[in-house]
């Protein structure tokens, strides 16, 4: 079994980089030579320190709003959309927000949550649109982190998951997701338990440091025990802002910056997670901890159907992550109804919260002419940050909504899986990405996040509770950066943060 993962493996990564080869050979279509020389030279990587970069303030582009240090930062819409739009993301809104009920009920449009699910809400686990958090402790909430599960594939399903047809192998008794909540009657799937081993690093000047590490467990299983080869992955919510900018960023561009054999010998290796459509077409991933979902509509559908148990015209089982072996889940009423779609979230509703989540806005820079913030910025391109936070790029002209198009933006990823070590890996793969792989997650708005909820976690478990956390635990092709950053000397971590602090 070894020897044919090993041999699938190495398929999936010849078939991505043909691909890849082929769409970048296609340079950018939607732009003229002298349009693409233009975004060359304006996304080119900064070469002085002593002022901000044209156009560096508006994050988004012409969607940037204007800062509110408050709660509500990560819930503006995009400023460039126009009244229509404007309509659209407010109803997109109130969806997104809404409590939905087990079915059945008399608020038909808003029943046939489950019967299991993680939150009724999908502002439950985006708190304020922003981060998730982990549980402080062992008897602490799990209400926006949950756990992936998975065991390891069959041949069949090895063949599926190399040719992007399956993200992971599911749990023949408890799915693909553990859903610690259920409708009444009926027991939820475990209770999550998060517990903490203390680590501390010593840092460059004499300062320490106490990180946190997370020891997973699922309590009082409801449908049996959990497998021994189980394999479990915990997700906090990642945050919603300029999710439709990162849809618009061209394929090209994200693929010029994958080195997955590290030709160029600089330590950095990322290479794409792919999926496939429906019609065999590869697709290229860019949302969520493991670039699994290629489209904002595709990563909604998912999220109300593992999330919520609600179906959708992209995942149409009424009943989500309930398996056949809980058969008291699939026997419960579910809440489509006929002359709303057939669906328990109708088309028009899903295509409403996609919009929603394409158009919530980054909020524009703070203090990015202080001089501290400026030495950050540099000390963040000499550690090499910069070759996974990729700074900008320009979306594409022909990107699905006006709001998207053509925009100089600065997300600082570069979208693609990189291996950050073993003190972030756990077994648990999907699709083309393994356990030890992440996906380099966007960092404008950052500082913003415990403005928004002064909870909110990083990394993808949460386990870090401060930026300065989730640097030290930066691992695998990040090594270097991370080592750099603990030979500091205090004032240059504190010029660092301050950078960061300011996206």
């Amino acid at each position: 079994m070894t020897t044919r993962l090993t041999l699938l493996a190495t398929a999936a990564c010849l078939l991505a980089g043909a691909v890849a080869h082929a769409v970048d050979a296609a340079g950018r279509p939607d732009l003229t030579p002298e349009e693409q020389a233009r975004v060359r030279a304006v996304t080119a990587p900064a070469t002085r320190f002593d002022r901000p970069e044209p156009f560096e303030a508006n994050q988004a582009g012409a969607a940037t709003v204007a800062v509110r240090l408050d709660t509500n930062a990560f819930s503006l819409p995009s400023a460039n959309l126009d009244f229509e739009g404007q309509q659209e993301f407010l109803l997109g809104n109130g969806i997104f927000r809404k409590d939905w009920v087990s079915a059945p009920s008399s608020t038909q449009a808003s029943d046939g949550l489950g019967p299991l699910f993680n939150a009724r809400a999908c502002q439950s686990c985006h708190i304020k649109d922003g981060r998730g958090h982990a549980p402080a402790g062992p008897e602490d909430s799990a209400t926006s982190l949950l756990v992936r599960i998975s065991r390891p594939p069959g041949e069949a399903e090895a063949d599926d998951i190399a040719a992007g047809r399956l993200l992971a192998a599911a749990d023949p008794v408890y799915g693909t997701q553990i859903q610690d909540g259920a409708v009444a009657g009926l027991p939820p799937e475990a209770r999550i338990r998060v517990t903490y081993e203390p680590v501390v690093v010593a840092l460059g000047g004499g300062e320490t440091v106490e990180l946190r590490r997370p020891v997973l467990a699922l309590a009082d299983p409801g449908y049996g025990p959990i497998a021994e080869d189980a394999r479990l992955s915990a997700r906090i919510a990642p945050p919603m802002i300029g999710l439709g900018l990162v849809e618009a960023i061209a394929d090209a561009d994200i693929l010029a910056r994958a080195d997955p054999h590290d030709a160029d010998g600089d330590g950095i290796s990322g290479r794409p997670n792919w999926s496939v459509s429906p019609e065999d077409q590869p697709l290229l991933g860019r949302f969520g901890w493991k670039a699994i979902q290629p489209t904002i509509v595709g990563q909604t559908a998912h999220a109300f159907a593992g999330d919520m148990g609600l179906s959708t015209r992209l995942l149409p089982d009424h009943y989500g992550d309930c398996t056949p072996a809980q058969p008291q889940c699939r026997a419960l009423p579910h809440g489509a109804q006929p002359h709303l779609g057939g669906q328990e979230v109708p088309g028009d509703l899903l295509d409403l919260v996609a919009f929603y989540s394409r158009n919530l806005a980054v909020p524009a820079r703070r203090d990015l002419d202080d001089p501290d913030v400026l030495a950050g910025k540099a000390l963040f391109y000499d550690t090499g940050c910069v070759s996974c936070h990729v700074p900008k790029y320009v979306t594409r002209r022909d990107a699905g909504h006006p709001a998207q198009q053509f925009q100089l933006v600065w997300p600082y990823s570069d979208f693609l899986l990189h291996d950050m070590g073993p003190d972030l890996a756990d077994a648990h793969a999907e699709g083309m990405a393994a356990g030890h792989e992440w996906r380099t997650p966007p960092l404008w708005g950052i500082g913003l996040s415990h403005t928004v909820d002064a909870e909110a976690g990083f990394l993808h478990d949460g386990r870090a509770r401060t930026l300065l956390e989730a640097v030290l635990w930066h691992g695998g092709e990040a090594e270097a950066a991370r080592d750099a950053v603990v030979a500091m000397t205090p004032g240059q971590r504190a010029q660092l943060l301050r950078f960061l602090e300011s996206l």
